[in-house]
């Protein structure tokens, strides 16, 4: 990856336990598909009266070369915030790496109109008979 691992946090404290475990998790990413070029993670939880549950938003951009970048966004609704926030990034990762996967596929596989053409035959100039 050419530039770091960006981690922000809104409406939670900073944490270097979760950041790294971030970092972690985006390095085992990374090391399931080469192409990323850039990744940002926005941990969020917003406000809530004491009638909702507690949310943690999870939203990952993993930038490629020549492409959009992906974006996966993941939502957490619980009760016991230290432990639900592990898991919200547990499952924000997991759909990460199954959107990743889907996009690889994409990028591997050679378009609709290259599928029909012929190959063209290999030059014969510049060959001695």
């Amino acid at each position: 990856m050419t530039t770091p691992v960006e981690v922000h946090f809104h409406g939670i404290e900073k944490s270097e336990a979760i950041e790294q475990r971030v970092r972690e998790k985006v390095a085992k990413l990374q090391k399931h598909f080469r192409r990323m070029t850039s990744c940002r993670v926005g941990i969020e939880a917003p406000q809530r009266s004491p009638q909702k549950p507690k949310v943690f938003q999870i939203k990952i951009e993993i930038g490629m070369p020549r492409r959009k970048p992906v974006v996966i966004r993941h939502e957490r609704v619980g009760s016991h915030a230290s432990e639900e926030l592990c898991l919200a990034i547990r499952d924000a990762f997991e759909a990460a790496m199954r959107k990743v996967d889907g996009t690889a596929a994409r990028i591997s596989q050679r378009s609709k109109l290259d599928r029909g053409r012929r190959k063209p035959r290999p030059s014969l100039e510049g060959q001695s008979a």
